[in-house]
């Protein structure tokens, strides 16, 4: 197929991405959950699972196999970008007003996840479809209690700014908890594509080369963003030259953390955490935010949907794998932040609207499993699994927060609190 035919195939495909996304995004809000959620199932929907099903003609022609790669490409700018903005809301505070507490609830939601992990390896090491026949015991452990024990740490935010628990003790220890779980689980993470070729030297490069990254990016480029934030006009404007400075530098880190054997999603993080909060920070937002979260990320969900096989769960040999690993996810994390948050001294539905909220994984996971799936890590049975946990965690989230934390009156948020991602 030739490049002007495949820039046809992604015109129309960008169009029925978007339309989707958005329409079952706004049946996901009637229903109560976030739109993001129903941006998730509609990736699933225009694959295999559904419109494959249903109209196999027409999926095939919509998403030839040769046009996938251009989509591929665009869904990962957009997640890059996406964890950038991610990285632009790091409050450094946050992690100081509940440091205790919130690391007892955050090794809680790591130690289990990842004694689960360990302990189901060796049989699922051996389950055809679900590791890559290279992956190491050692691995597939790391792997899957780092799928098992990633938070939706945006998600997360968004839920407690709604609900008006920005700045409270419930609102502040559930970010910090789920920021440093997400922390541990992208280190494992690196540490599993560093080491996944079996070359001690890609590994080391790849974590000495990811040390030296944010030595570099905290001690001189923050400050040189520092100056660049700054020389902002007062009008509330963005100069091009400054909208133009910062994509560059984006590109370079993603470009960066790709060549050391990481992955792009990380440059990006590091790279808005290390932006000055404040007028840089907020009018970066709003120029990004709109093509990121309405033209990008469905392109991501859409790639990850075009990967997922419900039919898993129909194979006998799978169907028992796939409910240990749900099993494991959904209450592996969620008794373990329960019982830290009470051992911790957390009020009773404090401690279980902590658990329930760490619970949920959406974008961040899809995220991990498909770095996973691209690295082959893993194989497409498991990619499948971990999209349905994803979701189905994410789904439970919303409603069982709300359900516990019924009566409890809303509080102000925060005045310094940003709106959070979708």
């Amino acid at each position: 197929m030739s490049t002007p035919q495949l820039s046809v195939y992604f015109f129309l495909q960008a169009a029925v991405i978007i339309l989707v996304c958005r329409w079952v995004g706004r049946l996901a809000q009637k229903l109560g959950q976030p739109q993001v959620v129903g941006e998730m199932i509609a990736g699933v929907t225009l694959g295999p699972s559904l419109l494959g099903l249903l109209w196999p003609q027409g999926q095939a022609m919509l998403f030839p196999r040769e046009s996938l790669d251009m989509l591929y490409v665009g869904g990962q700018v957009g997640v890059g970008l996406y964890m950038f903005l991610v990285g632009t809301e790091f409050r450094a505070d946050q992690f100081r007003a509940r440091y205790r507490s919130a690391m007892a609830v955050s090794w809680a939601g790591i130690a289990a996840p990842f004694l689960l992990a360990f302990a189901l390896a060796p049989w699922l090491q051996d389950v055809p479809g679900l590791f890559s026949e290279k992956t190491r015991f050692f691995e597939v452990a790391l792997f899957l209690g780092a799928a098992i024990a990633i938070t939706a740490f945006p998600m997360l935010a968004r839920i407690i700014q709604e609900r008006g628990l920005a700045g409270t003790s419930l609102g502040t220890l559930a970010l910090t908890a789920g920021a440093m779980d997400d922390a541990a689980a992208w280190c494992i993470l690196a540490v599993v594509l560093a080491s996944f070729g079996g070359s001690w030297g890609q590994a080391w490069l790849a974590i000495g080369g990811g040390l030296a990254y944010l030595l570099v990016m905290f001690l001189f480029v923050r400050r040189w963003l520092a100056r660049l934030g700054d020389q902002l006009p007062e009008d509330g404007s963005l100069p091009a030259s400054t909208l133009s400075t910062i994509l560059a530098l984006f590109f370079l880190c993603a470009w960066a953390m790709d060549a050391i054997g990481i992955h792009a999603v990380f440059g990006g993080f590091i790279l808005g955490a290390c932006l000055p909060r404040g007028a840089l920070s907020e009018r970066l937002r709003e120029r990004l935010q709109p093509l990121v979260v309405v033209f990008l990320l469905p392109l991501f969900f859409t790639y990850s949907g075009l990967k997922t096989q419900l039919s898993v769960f129909l194979d006998p040999a799978m169907l028992l794998p796939a409910i240990a690993i749900l099993l494991a996810s959904f209450g592996g994390k969620a008794v373990a932040c329960w019982a830290a948050a009470r051992l911790a001294g957390e009020p009773p539905r404090d401690a279980m609207a902590i658990g329930a909220l760490m619970n949920a994984r959406g974008l961040m996971e899809l995220i991990l499993i498909n770095i996973g799936l691209q690295a082959k890590v893993i194989e497409p049975g498991l990619f499948s699994i971990l999209v349905i946990m994803a979701i189905l965690t994410t789904l439970m989230a919303t409603p069982l927060f709300n359900f516990i934390m019924r009566g409890r009156p809303l509080v102000a948020a925060a005045p310094d609190g940003q709106a959070p991602m979708p």
